[in-house]
C-alpha cells in the first residue's frame, strides 16, 4: 500500500506516493529524476549514496522515504542554482577532483554537510569526515585539497 509523503528536495516541495520502506536513493532517482545520488553497495559501506537531511549526511540507500516526511534533502543537483554554485563544486572542477566521478555526488554532500555546519575544519577533520565515502580512482589528494579551498573561500578552514 502506497502512503503520501511530502518533503522538500533542494529547496523545491515535493509529494510522492510510495511504499514507505521504499529507500529514500529510489525515490529520488526513480521517482524525482534526481540521478547524482548513486548507488553503490546498498549497505552503507561506499557513501556513493550520501544526501543531507536536515542539515546531517545521511546514507540514502537503506534509508526509507518515511523517514524523511517534513525534512529537508539536499542532493548534488542542489550543488547549483539560480545565486551561482556552491564553492565546493566549483574546488572540485578547479582541483579536477575527481576520474570516473561516481563516488563525488556522496563526497560532496558529506563535505557541505559539514561546511556548512560553520565549525573550524582542517585537513585532518575532513579526512576523518569523508571516512565513509570511497573512491576507487584514488583522488583523495584532489578530493582533500577541493574541501580545504572552499572551507576557506566558506571561511571555515583553521
Amino acid at each position: 500500500m502506497a502512503d503520501k509523503i511530502a518533503f522538500t528536495v533542494n529547496d523545491a516541495a515535493v509529494e510522492l506516493e510510495a511504499d514507505s520502506a521504499l529507500p529514500l536513493l529510489s525515490a529520488l532517482r526513480e521517482d524525482l529524476g534526481l540521478k547524482a545520488t548513486r548507488y553503490g553497495c546498498g549497505s552503507e559501506g561506499c557513501g556513493a549514496c550520501t544526501v543531507i537531511v536536515d542539515g546531517t549526511a545521511r546514507f540514502a540507500c537503506t534509508l526509507p522515504v518515511s523517514d524523511v516526511a517534513g525534512r529537508t534533502v539536499r542532493t548534488a543537483e542542489g550543488l547549483t542554482g539560480p545565486d551561482g554554485d556552491h564553492p565546493l563544486l566549483t574546488a572540485f572542477l578547479d582541483h579536477q577532483a575527481g576520474q570516473c566521478g561516481y563516488c563525488l555526488p556522496g563526497i560532496l554532500m558529506r563535505a557541505r554537510a559539514l561546511l556548512d555546519r560553520g565549525e573550524p575544519v582542517d585537513r585532518n577533520r575532513v579526512a576523518q569526515e569523508l571516512d565513509g565515502n570511497l573512491c576507487r580512482c584514488g583522488a583523495h589528494q584532489r578530493i582533500l585539497d577541493a574541501i580545504m579551498d572552499a572551507a576557506r573561500e566558506m571561511g571555515v578552514a583553521t
